[in-house]
């Protein structure tokens, strides 16, 4: 099986952007206000990954493919 990419740009960029804001929250667990939101910050990993393989589940399991090839010149 092979894993093809099926975000776009937008999508990928987005995502990173989300997965770094959620591992932000992280830091609140260990310094600062102890609470539960902080360690759902550990979720921002699942996005982050997504957005830099360019590959999503979810995607692929519902036959979403929002990527498109680039076109090189000599095509």
């Amino acid at each position: 099986m092979t894993i093809r990419k099926n975000i776009g740009w937008p999508g990928r960029v987005g995502r990173i952007v989300a997965g770094v804001i959620l591992l932000s929250l992280v830091p609140l667990a260990f310094a600062g206000p102890k609470t539960p939101l902080a360690l759902w910050g550990l979720l921002g990993v699942i996005p982050l990954i997504a957005g830099i393989s360019g590959y999503c589940l979810p995607f692929d399991l519902l036959g979403i493919n929002t990527y498109r090839k680039e076109k090189t010149v000599n095509q």
